[in-house]
């Protein structure tokens, strides 16, 4: 019986109270709307009898019905959640002919009933049809027109703004999970190119180092210069591999951040933005490429949510000793101050020793503009390392064509 008992109050997976706690907020946070449920209280005060006894029993004994039934609508599954919904409904119609406070019960059935699976028209058509019995009913009871007439109006409002609001919060939660799909397919390509430059570039290398190795081995006594000339060959075959390896990393590293404008143009191009961007350089150190890849997805999400444009240009450049990366958006401009979001890329940005400078006059867009520089030690080092278009010649001269 209790393992019963917890298992009727514990949230379904598909329930609006674990949509919540899956998005970080408290599971409490449905709760808040049951403040709404003051008005119960307050209605006795236009009511000739007030608070009578009458009153006070038929509260007593309904009120937590009407908690129990508010709960079931968060925590039920979407496709049962209607029954609940409709419960609270039926739970008015039948309390009006005693209870005027029943019609906070209806409000409430008339809004939580777009927590389920139903579609917008689908929702004002229970609307219309609850709303007008409501009205039927009432004129039977010989209800004043003037209390009656806000009760579909506020059902109808209220509904229409919290489902548009959960809407809004699926459709949120859907575009995450598309970029998290977009980044999962990213990273598993770049797995499988890694394995695929890995196996051409070292396999064919080492079996040719094994093979000059034991070449050498096996004229050491004969011939001791010949077989100085294969282990020095075998060296510079390992250099040349070296060498490889070192371009091949240098191409992962923009990885990272080709990801994030891939991901960028899929938030961008489905709030109805076009994202023009070219290709990262490909010598960048890992930790500013990444602190770079952060500025760019918050700088993204900021203009998916509040610009208003329908274009955005992201350039990345490499500028003698530093990198630069704009970001220029056709929207609607204006930005003053900084906000959570501008504060958070000042902070990522301060952090990689660069600056962050933002252009935005009114209705003429917004530029972002960041400069970071890129260490002395880093510059020496991409200049020893050859780049991913040198050739196998340019990196390692004088070394034999295998």
């Amino acid at each position: 019986m209790q393992q019963q008992l917890v298992d009727f109050l514990t949230p379904a997976s598909d329930s609006l109270a674990a949509r919540s706690i899956r998005r970080g907020k408290s599971p409490w946070v449905d709760a808040v709307h049951l403040l709404w449920s003051a008005w119960i209280f307050v209605v006795p005060v236009w009511n000739a009898d007030g608070w009578s006894m009458r009153w006070i029993a038929i509260t007593a004994a309904t009120y937590p019905v009407f908690v129990l039934l508010y709960y079931k609508c968060v925590t039920a599954p979407r496709s049962s959640a209607r029954a609940y919904a409709m419960a609270l409904v039926l739970l008015s119609m039948l309390l009006l002919p005693w209870y005027p406070g029943g019609l906070t019960y209806f409000i409430y059935g008339c809004v939580m009933l777009c927590g389920c699976l139903m579609g917008f028209r689908t929702y004002l058509g229970w609307l219309v049809a609850l709303n007008l019995a409501l009205l039927l009913e009432t004129s039977l009871l010989g209800y004043p027109w003037q209390a009656v007439f806000s009760i579909p109006l506020t059902s109808f409002i209220i509904g229409i703004i919290i489902y548009a609001e959960r809407s809004s919060e699926e459709k949120d939660a859907q575009l995450r999970l598309s970029h998290e799909e977009i980044r999962r397919l990213a990273a598993t390509a770049e797995r499988e190119r890694i394995g695929r430059d890995l196996h051409d570039l070292l396999g064919h290398t080492l079996s040719l180092i094994t093979l000059k190795l034991e070449l050498s081995r096996k004229l050491f006594d004969r011939d001791v210069d010949a077989a100085k000339r294969e282990v020095e060959e075998a060296e510079k075959v390992a250099r040349h591999a070296l060498a490889e390896v070192r371009s091949a990393v240098s191409g992962i590293r923009a990885t990272d951040l080709a990801a994030e404008l891939a991901s960028a143009r899929l938030l961008l191009e489905s709030s109805h933005v076009h994202l023009e961007y070219g290709s990262p350089p490909f010598d960048m150190p890992g930790e500013i490429e990444r602190g770079l890849s952060l500025v760019l997805r918050e700088a993204a999400t900021n203009i998916a949510r509040h610009a208003g444009a329908s274009r955005v240009q992201i350039d990345l450049a490499r500028e003698h000793a530093t990198v630069c990366m704009q970001i220029s958006d056709n929207g609607r401009g204006g930005i003053t101050g900084d906000g959570n979001g501008l504060s958070g890329m000042r902070e990522r940005v301060r952090a990689m020793g660069g600056s962050l400078s933002v252009e935005s006059p009114r209705g003429s867009g917004t530029r972002l503009r960041v400069v970071v520089p890129v260490p002395i030690l880093r510059l020496v080092e991409a200049s020893r390392n050859p780049s991913p278009a040198t050739s196998p010649a340019q990196a390692t001269p004088g070394y034999p064509a295998a």
